[in-house]
C-alpha cells in the first residue's frame, strides 16, 4: 500500500495534465476562426515553392541546422540521467563524460566553422 501512494502524486498530476490539454484543445477548436483564405489554404514545404521540380537541390545550411539539433538533443539527453546520478558516478564514468562532451563540441566547432550559426 505504501508503494501506491508513493506514485499518488505522479498520477494526479498525469490526469490533471491530460485534462488541462483537453481543455486548452477545446477551447482553441471552440474559439477558433473558421474562415479560410487562400494564403492559408496554399502548400508550404520548407519555404521553396512546392509546384517546381522535385529534384532541386537543397542549401547545405538545411542539413548543418538538422546535425546542429541532434547535437544538442543528444548532448541533453545524455546529460541529463549524468546530472542527476553525479555523486553516484566514478571518476571513469566523469573521464567517459568529459569525453562525450569534447566529442559534441567537436561538432559545434565544425558547424560554427561551416557558418551553420550565420543568417545572412
Amino acid at each position: 500500500m505504501m508503494f501506491l501512494q508513493q506514485y499518488l502524486t505522479l498520477l494526479i498530476f498525469l490526469f490533471l495534465s491530460i485534462v488541462l490539454a483537453i481543455i486548452i484543445f477545446v477551447l482553441s477548436f471552440l474559439l477558433s476562426a473558421k474562415q479560410d483564405d487562400t494564403e492559408k489554404l496554399a502548400a508550404y514545404e520548407c519555404g521553396f515553392n512546392p509546384f517546381e521540380d522535385s529534384r532541386v537541390e537543397f542549401d547545405i545550411k538545411f542539413y548543418l541546422v538538422a546535425i546542429l539539433f541532434i547535437i544538442f538533443d543528444l548532448e541533453i539527453s545524455f546529460l541529463f540521467p549524468f546530472i542527476v546520478s553525479f555523486d553516484q558516478i566514478s571518476f571513469f564514468g566523469l573521464i567517459i563524460m568529459y569525453f562525450f562532451l569534447f566529442i559534441l563540441t567537436l561538432g559545434f566547432i565544425f558547424e560554427w566553422n561551416k557558418g551553420a550559426l550565420d543568417w545572412s
